[in-house]
């Protein structure tokens, strides 16, 4: 049995999965907000899982933030209670037994990958587009982290092959200009609407009005997929993934895997481009389903 715990902002869940696949159990509650009472909590719902099940498993954990390769700590995390705490050595100890850590971003691909949208493929690119803009790389069923754990980050570099008005591009929070992240997040979106109409609506209102025949939604929204595809075509060419999985809220947009697919391969370095876009099949599901899957196989550990 594989147990995935997916630590979030206002709650941790955790979830069975058996050898399968199939979904054993699953529980939730609230997130505490100080370092102790979140490693009880975690702690906690792994005992109950596991007396619901009758059975130990293995613990995966997907977290806000990232364990630091050279010194075991946390950073970049939302919940700044972890940041600078040694949570998956702690957690473990408590466990009595290893516990396994990745991203949201990775989470996501991971899960996907395993028996997703990307299931069968032997490189999946996990694509987030939501509030920010992030991704994730599974290669042969593994995560791939990098050295630096940042691997998958795309959201960070430029918007490739930028036209006129696209240069410098906005100002983004990682100090940059112009990053992938400040034209396809949803925020972005809706700014760039703002820009060229004047209008200032929720991104869905911009693709309901699309939809209705608004031209000024109905431009913004090709704008937006142009962009997606400029993006993703960089990304095939670097990555050369067999299927890239859409996720995030803005992968909800109508046909937008569909539009990607097309839009990415003129800008692909190769006459013929087999990539799949696909949209996720777990969705809000995807962190606590790949914390499980950080685990290759399952067993009493």
């Amino acid at each position: 049995m594989r147990i995935g715990i997916d630590l979030g902002g206002t709650k941790i869940e955790g979830l069975a999965l058996l050898d399968d696949g199939t979904e054993a159990v699953r529980q939730r509650v609230a997130t505490p907000r100080t370092y102790g009472a979140t490693i009880r909590a975690i702690a906690g719902l792994v005992d109950g899982i596991e007396r619901d099940v009758g059975e130990r498993g293995t613990v995966g954990v997907c977290i806000p933030g990232t364990i630091d390769a050279q010194t075991n700590l946390v950073k970049n995390a939302n919940s700044t209670w972890l940041i600078g705490r040694p949570f998956r050595d702690d957690l473990g100890v408590r466990l009595g037994r290893e516990v396994r850590t990745t991203n949201d971003a990775n989470a996501f691909a991971l899960s996907e990958a395993h028996d997703g949208a990307g299931a069968g493929a032997e490189v999946v690119f996990g694509v987030i587009l939501g509030t920010g803009v992030g991704g994730g790389i599974v290669v042969r069923g593994e995560v791939l982290a990098g050295a630096n754990r940042i691997a998958g980050e795309w959201g960070h570099v430029p918007l490739p092959w930028p036209q006129g008005d696209e240069r410098p591009g906005p100002p983004c929070y990682c100090g940059q200009r112009g990053c992938i992240e400040t034209f396809l997040s949803g925020p972005a979106f809706a700014r760039d609407h703002e820009r060229h109409t004047g209008e200032a609506i929720s991104t869905r209102e911009i693709v309901s009005r699309a939809e209705a025949g608004d031209d000024g939604a109905r431009t913004s929204l090709d704008r937006y997929i142009g962009r997606l595809g400029r993006a993703l075509g960089q990304l095939v060419t670097f990555l050369d993934p067999e299927v890239i999985v859409l996720g995030g809220g803005l992968s909800n947009l109508p046909r937008l895997a569909e539009r990607a697919e097309v839009e990415l391969a003129p800008w692909v370095f190769s006459e013929r481009v087999v990539t799949r876009v696909r949209r996720n099949v777990h969705g809000d599901s995807s962190g606590v389903r790949g914390a499980a899957w950080l685990w290759p196989s399952a067993g009493n550990h």
